[in-house]
This record gives C-alpha cells, sequence and structure tokens, in this order.
C-alpha cells in the first residue's frame, strides 16, 4: 500500500467501535477502512453512505448490488473490491459459475434482462468513453421506478469512488474469496 494503515489503538474511540464492527463482520478490519480513518470525519462519512446503500430495504435486490460492485471493481483494477465484493456476492445467493462469467458478461449466458441492463448502466458510468443516454434509461425504467434508479445510479456512483480510492493507494485483497479466475483487469469492449 502506498499510505501506511497506523495502528488500530491510534485511532479515535468513535472510529474503533466501526473496526470492531467490520472484525466482528469479516474476521478482521478492512484495510480501506485504517486508510480512510485517517481522516475520521471522511471515515464516517463513508461508512454511513455505504451503510445507505448496503442496506435490507433497498429497492435494489441485494445480489443485484454485489453483482454491480464487482463489475465496477473489475473495471477499475481494485483488487481488495473485486476479493470482498464477489465474497459477498456468492453469500447473496450467487454461484461461482457466474462470478467467473462477470467480466466477459456480454458474450455469456446465464445474465438476466435486468442484471444485463444493471451491467449496463454501470459499464456506462464506469468507462470514461461511455454516456448514460436516454435509451438506456427508457429501458432501465421497465425495470426500476426512480427511487430504484437512482438509488442504483447512486451505489455505482459510490463503487467506482470506493474503488478507485482503493486501487489508487495499491491496497491489496485480503483473502476474502478463493474463486479461481476472478480476474481484477479486464478488457474494455
Amino acid at each position: 500500500m502506498f499510505v501506511p494503515a497506523k495502528p488500530v489503538s491510534k485511532y479515535p474511540w468513535y472510529i474503533r467501535l466501526f473496526f470492531w464492527k467490520q472484525k466482528r463482520t469479516y474476521g478482521k478490519v478492512l484495510e480501506p477502512g485504517l486508510l480512510w480513518a485517517r481522516s475520521p470525519k471522511v471515515f464516517i462519512g463513508v461508512a454511513l453512505l455505504y451503510g445507505a446503500l448496503n442496506r435490507s430495504r433497498s429497492p435494489i435486490n441485494a445480489a443485484l448490488r454485489s453483482l454491480v460492485t464487482v463489475r465496477v471493481s473489475q473495471i477499475n483494477h481494485c483488487e481488495f473490491c473485486v476479493d470482498i465484493n464477489a465474497m459477498t456476492l456468492m453469500k447473496r445467493g450467487v454461484d461461482e459459475e457466474k462470478v467467473l462469467k462477470l467480466s466477459n458478461w456480454q458474450n455469456e449466458t446465464g445474465f438476466e434482462p435486468v442484471e444485463r441492463l444493471a451491467l449496463e448502466l454501470c459499464e456506462a458510468m464506469t468507462y470514461s468513453d461511455r454516456e448514460v443516454d436516454g435509451e438506456l434509461m427508457e429501458r432501465l425504467k421497465a425495470h426500476f421506478d426512480d427511487d430504484g434508479l437512482s438509488e442504483l445510479c447512486g451505489l455505482i456512483a459510490f463503487q467506482n469512488m470506493s474503488s478507485k480510492y482503493n486501487a489508487a493507494l495499491n491496497i491489496p485483497a485480503q483473502g476474502f474469496c478463493h474463486v479461481p479466475g476472478v480476474q481484477v483487469e479486464t478488457a474494455q469492449s
């Protein structure tokens, strides 16, 4: 990593509460959290936004949320994000075969129409040479109401921020997902 983490004891007590929850949830403190927490106010904002987007009552299905976050992570070359989001995706009921097909989803079978649309939006928002147009939005509106579409865009934007931050600081995978062949790098299609 380009910026080292401080010992957990060096962070404010209220940040260590977040670390306690991470350790309880994941078995360890997450490396990105240790770096975001170098600025405690920013860390709290990021953690609260993530919690809002990942809530159980989201209008976006949990597996679809994870599918999108893995794809953004692959595009942005974030090893940590691919690792943790692929693990979450499989915990949410998506089989390993689909995870392995994700980097080439356009040419693969097994993706539902709503998943393909969400992945198309994901790529339009993530690749700098693409854009979201009215035709794509109209197709998305056949599956998502305005609240759901707004939240899906927010999730993709958040994952772009998070994965670009982690990739820029060279945060490595922490060994959450042990699926051979899950790739970080992907060719632009």
